[in-house]
């Protein structure tokens, strides 16, 4: 998860709604009896030590589970999955170890890149030794290849053996407006490291390397350091899988420069160029090289799935998604603190699930059926999410849409709530129906350029057809305004985001988490009680894919 930083903005507007939605079908729930308690209790012990990190695949992953299925009974909730409170979900954890410099040859001077400090890199092949020897590394620019779009960063070059050089964020990143080939300002799934990885694959490439930037990526070196060293977890591959790469990595932008310098080459004048249309690689005359040992272990991890049956249509179902996982044991605080605790990130995510269990049964039965989902390996790439999406439980066409809850900062109460992706489906009128009753307003997502919407577990239930709503806490704080809530923001992002310090602090404020987590009880009721289906507004790119799993399905949507 990447939690958004708001600029000073004009007034905050709300989401329109789309016309075909009906106003009766999105009128809001009443207020729901939430539990503070509850989110207290539920954060504090997944994000101690004792459950070290909440790592998939480790011990801390078996008291996380056993704790969730503890909670979701005592919550009311029935097991999801045809009796059990579990979905299998298999996974290969891949833990780099001893590697040697990234060294690159060609220049006036060879040069040697300390792993950690200056670059990272994993394998995601199931190897037990990793070896990129004098690969030739091409620069890339964005590494897209978008037919519709007209755009082929890789056009003319047979990438097989080589290592790209690739732009992170996409050719529009820098934009003012949301006009572009690359939807302007708002970044495009083209975008995202896991395209970039998965296309340089596609191109046959031995290497694939990111140059970090941390305004186009969004987050500093600190979190690509933390994120990318240590267990890697990935999904087990069948025998018909895609092609990988030998490598993935990132290195600094100053690296990257010192690289291109020892070519004859200029960052600043090739990022220029990727940008135009009609952009071809650029061969460097420099080869790369490295290697290193991973240790392998294939396991199960698990997704925890509860229900709420529904009184009137119990085969609809409104999904509530949170991803229990964290980055476990990660690189080490200046104290010596090596535990990632993730209690922000998504420990009080996972405790909203909780709570609002808690509060729907007190409700009594919806109309339409409850899905409570904590899903595992969301930060390695939305692993459990995308399992689930893929392996569904309860028919995608029968599911009406949900929610996903990424996150909660702890900032105090808001007037506002930030909407990731606005204006992308029928939703809308439901969250705007929600705050109203609520007295606070929606402001769009102030970073589209960053891509959150294709950052979290929602986004696996999206690219399948499901409409999910995304909203991030607010930050135009009541006390101190959007500088405060800037400034709070911040210091999580810099200081605790993907470290040894996103630690439980008995001292926070709940009162803007509670008031985040009625809006999602009202969203969630809503959609619960109506017998209507919303959809993605026409155009999206996700419309296409929900009308035509509606119409293959006489039952559902």
């Amino acid at each position: 998860m990447k939690r958004t930083l708001l600029p000073a903005l004009g007034a905050s507007l709300m989401i329109s709604a789309c016309a075909t939605m009906p106003a009766q079908d999105s009128t809001p729930a009443a207020e729901a009896s939430l539990d503070v308690k509850t989110m207290k209790e539920v954060t504090r012990t997944l994000s101690s030590d004792a459950f070290e990190g909440r790592m998939p695949g480790s011990p801390g992953e078996e008291k996380t589970v056993a704790y969730l299925i503890e909670r979701f009974k005592a919550a009311g909730l029935t097991p999801g999955n045809r009796g059990s409170w579990v979905q299998n979900v298999p996974l290969v954890e891949i833990t780099g170890k001893n590697f040697a410099p990234l060294t690159v040859k060609g220049g006036a001077q060879p040069m040697a890149f300390q792993f950690g400090k200056d670059w990272v890199g994993v394998t995601y092949r199931e190897d037990k030794a990793t070896a990129l020897k004098d690969s030739e590394l091409v620069f890339v620019g964005y590494g897209v290849v978008a037919p519709e779009r007209n755009w082929n960063d890789y056009a003319g070059v047979d990438m097989r053996g080589k290592t790209a050089v690739i732009l992170v964020n996409d050719p529009d990143f820098g934009a003012e407006t949301l006009e572009g080939p690359f939807n302007g300002k708002a970044m495009t799934y083209y975008g995202r490291w896991t395209y970039k990885y998965e296309e340089a694959a596609r191109q046959g490439a031995a290497g694939a390397i990111i140059i970090h930037d941390t305004a186009p990526a969004a987050y500093g070196w600190n979190v690509v350091e933390s994120s990318w060293s240590g267990p890697q977890a990935y999904a087990q591959r069948g025998p018909d899988a895609p092609p990988l790469t030998m490598m993935n990595g990132w290195v600094q932008k100053g690296v990257a420069q010192k690289i291109l310098t020892s070519a004859g080459k200029d960052l600043a004048s090739l990022t220029t160029a990727a940008r135009r249309q009609g952009f071809r690689p650029v061969p460097l005359g420099l080869t790369v090289s490295t290697n290193f040992q991973s240790d392998i272990r294939k396991f199960q991890s698990r997704n925890v799935i509860g229900m709420l049956p529904g009184s009137g249509a119990p085969d609809e179902y409104v999904m509530h998604t949170a991803h229990w996982d964290h980055l476990g044991r990660c690189t080490p605080a200046p104290d010596g603190d090596d535990i990632c605790n993730g209690a922000v990130d998504n420990a009080t995510g996972t405790a909203a699930l909780v709570a609002l269990a808690e509060a729907h049964h007190k409700a009594g039965p919806a109309r339409r059926s409850l899905v409570f989902l904590a899903v595992t390996a969301e930060e390695s790439g939305l692993l459990g999410a995308d399992y689930y999406a893929a392996n569904p439980v309860f028919p995608l066409s029968q599911t009406v849409g949900g929610i996903n809850m990424d996150a909660f900062l702890i900032a105090g109460p808001a007037r506002d709530v930030t909407v990731v992706g606005p204006g992308k489906s029928e939703l809308d009128s439901y969250l705007n129906a929600a705050l109203v009753a609520d007295g606070r307003v929606a402001t769009p997502n102030p970073k589209p350029e960053a891509g959150y919407y294709y950052r979290s577990d929602h986004f696996a239930f999206a690219k399948r057809g499901v409409p999910m709503l995304y909203i991030d806490g607010g930050e135009d704080l009541v006390k101190g305004g959007r500088a405060a809530g800037e400034a709070i923001a911040g210091d999580y992002t810099e200081n605790r985001y993907h470290g040894p310090n996103d630690e439980y602090d008995p001292n926070w404020d709940w009162s803007g988490v509670m008031a985040d987590l009625q809006l999602y009880y009202r969203i969630g009721r809503s959609l619960a009680e109506t017998s209507a289906w919303p959809n993605w507004v026409p155009g999206d790119e996700f419309r296409a894919i929900r009308d035509k799993d509606c119409a293959a399905s006489p039952s559902g949507c």
